[in-house]
């Protein structure tokens, strides 16, 4: 089963804002969902790692990193009246995800993008939405870097493998703050994802 990608073009207009927004205003999220424009009625769903996160990859099944990244997730969807189902291969829907992150010179820096670990993927002034997990901030420089996080977030109808629902977020942080952890940024992009479920179909917002 093929899995769907952002267009170039919606990335670099992800990316733009990104980094206008950033200027202006604490670490806002930029978050696109897409949907069937149908009512999704909440019921069971199992997470699992989306298939660009291969065999070694932080994002592979059964990671500590995943599992962290999926109780945010599903966190989120219990507060929307899904349920977690107790065993893989029970539920009615499949939840995907996937994270990655970069880093970048401070804005003050000028036109450099975030750099991502795989494929030369990046994004913030100049981007480009790809596969990529894991970031690299030099030690000692923390202060002098951003640090990039992203997410996407895919529901299935597990009957018929048919994509219900996708939301995509990403955001920034200084290196040396809080929300830069993984884990702070993570649960950033989700609750922002989330938030208004199931969202205007295609729209872009920022959430502070």
């Amino acid at each position: 089963m093929t899995q769907s990608r952002i267009p170039l073009r919606l990335a670099l207009a992800l990316g733009g804002a990104l980094a206008l927004a950033g200027c202006e205003t604490a670490n806002p999220v930029q978050v696109t969902r897409f949907h069937l424009t149908q009512p999704i009625a909440p019921g069971s769903f199992s997470i699992e790692s989306m298939p660009a996160a291969g065999p070694g990859s932080p994002m592979a099944p059964d990671s500590i990193e995943l599992n962290t990244y999926s109780d945010i997730v599903a966190g989120e969807l219990t507060h929307l009246g899904f349920t977690r189902a107790e065993g893989p291969g029970s539920s009615e829907l499949t939840v995907s995800v996937l994270v990655d992150r970069g880093t970048r010179p401070d804005y003050n820096a000028g036109g450099s993008s975030i750099s991502f670990g795989i494929g030369g993927a990046s994004f913030g002034r100049h981007s480009g939405f790809g596969g990529g997990v894991g970031t690299t901030v030099p030690i000692g420089n923390q202060e002098h870097f951003l640090v990039g996080t992203r997410m996407q977030v895919q529901i299935k109808r597990r009957s018929d493998g048919t994509a219900i629902w996708e939301g995509r977020a990403m955001t920034e942080a200084k290196g040396t703050s809080p929300d830069a952890s993984p884990q702070a940024a993570v649960a950033k992009l989700a609750h922002a994802m989330f938030t208004g479920f199931p969202g205007q179909s295609g729209q872009t917002i920022s959430v502070k």
